[in-house]
């Protein structure tokens, strides 16, 4: 299986950027991974929220092939475990998923375009946190997953 990370804007942080690196390098043992960061939209300055987001849903939908299962990390998804999280995946895995896409939007979140495509929807947490920090967070469940799965320490019940 495949798996894609994909991200409206560039990682500035350096610490955020180092942990995204240590986790990639973690899940090349597990799966086939690429993390994707779109470039922002530029000079948004005059546009409202929702032309912004139709913009960022434009060029997300862009890289979205059409046989891939399409899960967006947003606030108003289903919260789960990362045990349910992990069985998710694993389901993906024995039912031979293609590509597994999970996406990140831009601080304003999903256009309806981007809403209508997608297979799934999850939240990390009913905490609301920076959408850069957001996927350090979705690095680090990933791996936790793949331990799960693989019935490693990693994750302690």
């Amino acid at each position: 299986m495949n798996m894609v990370l994909l991200c409206m804007g560039k990682t500035q942080e350096p610490y955020l950027r180092e942990g995204i690196l240590e986790y990639e390098k973690r899940l090349v043992h597990y799966v086939r991974f690429k993390r994707l960061e779109l470039s922002d939209i530029k000079n948004t300055g005059s546009l409202s929220c929702d032309q912004v987001k139709e913009k960022e849903g434009v060029l997300l939908l862009k890289n979205i092939q059409a046989g891939d299962h399409l899960i967006l990390f947003d606030e108003k998804g289903t919260t789960c475990t990362s045990k349910q999280m992990s069985f998710q995946i694993e389901q993906h895995m024995q039912k031979g998923t293609r590509t597994l896409v999970f996406a990140i939007g831009g601080a304003y979140g999903f256009s309806s375009q981007v809403r209508q495509r997608a297979n799934e929807t999850w939240s990390l947490s009913s905490l609301t946190f920076p959408h850069q920090l957001v996927r350090l967070l979705c690095m680090e469940q990933i791996y936790r997953c793949f331990t799960i799965i693989k019935g490693e320490a990693y994750h302690h019940p």
